[in-house]
């Protein structure tokens, strides 16, 4: 029997799986490295970082399935989406890649608006200028960096930047690409307009795929070291959250997902490019082929949960070590014992900014509402209320395209908490349910691998085989009735505040 692996650089580590060719996970490993972040508001990392965790954890992941390396039949790339990897003519990295969750870019979003006009660059690229993403990146190092970035030749995303150290290829696809705001999101490849307007050449990027196609094949000195063949292919893979979406099965009209990690997303497959005319969600092609994804993020959703657990959650966390369970499950059973609404206490999840559907670099999070009654039990719920809030806030404009959703699959760390479950179905108004596959983009590139080497014919006959529900969780009419108000008083504090937010970011800048 052949085997898959698929490695997901993340931001916060990389996760590599190994799988047979049932889909049956044999073994998985994680490498964590550390971010950086010179002045607030930037996030950077050290490449050779990634490279280091690849290089261990492949081994280790086939160490501990018990098998025979050079079995493996395909590898797939996953990664962290719209960081910035500029390269010089001999392959040297120039500069720390800045990274998705980035903030300096304001101004560069501006000029592309500017230069390319907003109507336009919605035509074609399907979503508006943002911080996150990789052009206004590449326009700031240009801006502020003119002598580093004169010497730059390759513009690669983090998880390319791992391919083309495996394969020695320059290549990319289609969802990742999505993501830089340098692609025709309607013809899936790179769009000469927005290119030409804002004097970026082409030939500085990477060869577009599509997710399931062979990019490149592993070189045999790199082979060697990893314990692999030499000529492995390595196909398209996926951006992190295109990835997730083929690793839960959202690969059909109908089914969105609520992913859960430090960043929350809300996915919806699509048949056909849907646009929001506003720009507050983004359109991205799908790592199937030919088909397309409408996707909301708010930046810190698990993000501000792990906040609340290192500042104020030492006796949860000491609780959970005596007990031999995780932290969550302390916060969410006292969080349980608050009422819904947590007594009027809203929590504003804008810990570092936010994407969806705000797109605002300077928003901030904080407790609105606070009284002398108010006890800690109300603080952890009305964190995970906000949250949920945020993510419901995605799933409201989707409606709004008239994409229907029939169920929302609960991924991530919400999807670990029943109670958590319940409150997700009750503030969408939708079944929630959760699958037996659970290591998301890392597995799903793994599954891209599958249909790249012909083990499935598919994208969706892959997703069909292997994945399957698990659990179900309705939503009560009374508990949805009861959190309308706090949705809609959740939605106003953030228009109330605003401006006090821009003079808050004015107070610490630099």
């Amino acid at each position: 029997m052949g085997y898959l692996i698929g490695a997901d650089i993340g931001t916060t580590g990389t996760k590599t799986i190994i799988c047979d060719e049932n889909g049956n996970i044999l073994a998985r490993e994680l490498a964590e490295y550390p971010n950086y972040f010179p002045k607030p508001g930037w996030s950077e990392q050290n490449p050779a970082h990634w490279w280091k965790a690849i290089r261990e954890t492949i081994p280790r992941v086939i160490a501990k399935a018990k098998v025979d390396g050079m079995q493996v039949k395909g590898i797939g790339l996953s990664g962290q989406m719209h960081g910035l990897v500029l390269l010089d003519k001999k392959n040297k990295v120039l500069r720390r890649p800045i990274l998705w969750n980035d903030q300096r870019t304001a101004a560069e979003c501006d000029e592309i608006t500017t230069k390319v006009g907003r109507k336009k660059l919605l035509d074609l690229t399907c979503n508006p200028a943002l911080t996150g993403f990789t052009a206004p990146k590449i326009l700031w190092v240009r801006n502020n960096e003119p002598e580093l970035y004169d010497k730059a030749a390759h513009i690669l995303l983090p998880k390319d930047y791992i391919r083309l150290l495996l394969t020695g290829e320059y290549a990319t696809e289609v969802s990742d690409a999505s993501g830089m705001l340098l692609l025709d999101v309607n013809k899936r490849s790179w769009c000469k307009p927005v290119l030409s307007a804002l004097q970026i050449d082409e030939d500085m990027l990477a060869k577009c795929y599509e997710s399931r196609e062979i990019t490149g094949r592993v070189l045999p000195k790199v082979a060697a070291g990893l314990g692999i063949p030499a000529g492995t292919p390595v196909v398209g893979g996926a951006g992190d959250c295109a990835a997730g979406a083929v690793g839960t099965g959202i690969v059909k009209p109908g089914i969105v997902s609520a992913s859960l990690g430090t960043s929350g997303v809300v996915f919806a497959f699509s048949n056909k490019v849907q646009k929001d005319p506003k720009g507050r969600v983004h359109t991205f092609c799908h790592a199937v082929k030919n088909k397309w994804h409408v996707m909301g993020v708010m930046l810190s959703a698990g993000g501000s949960f792990r906040w609340l657990r290192d500042t104020l959650g030492a006796e949860e966390t000491a609780e959970a070590r005596k007990k031999g369970v995780d932290p969550y499950d302390i916060l969410c059973t006292k969080a349980a014992r608050a009422p819904i609404g947590s007594e009027a206490l809203i929590f504003l999840p804008y810990l570092t900014g936010e994407r969806t559907p705000h797109a605002n670099p300077n928003a901030r999070g904080g407790w609105i509402g606070l009284t002398a009654r108010h006890g800690k039990e109300h603080l952890i719920r009305s964190v995970i209320e906000g949250i949920t809030f945020g993510m419901n806030d995605s799933l409201t404009i989707m409606k709004e395209m008239n994409i229907k959703p029939k169920e929302i699959i609960s991924t991530g760390g919400g999807a670990a908490s029943r109670f958590w479950r319940k409150m997700q179905a009750d503030v969408y108004g939708h079944k929630v349910t959760t699958v037996n596959a659970t290591d998301g983009p890392a597995f799903g590139v793994a599954l891209l691998a599958g249909v790249g080497t012909g083990v499935w014919k598919s994208v969706p006959q892959a997703c069909e085989a292997i994945i399957k529900t698990t659990s179900k969780v309705t939503p009560d009419r009374k508990a949805s009735k009861a959190y309308q108000p706090c949705y809609e008083l959740y939605q106003r504090l953030y228009h109330d505040l605003k401006a006090e937010f821009d003079a808050m970011a004015e107070m610490v800048a630099d």
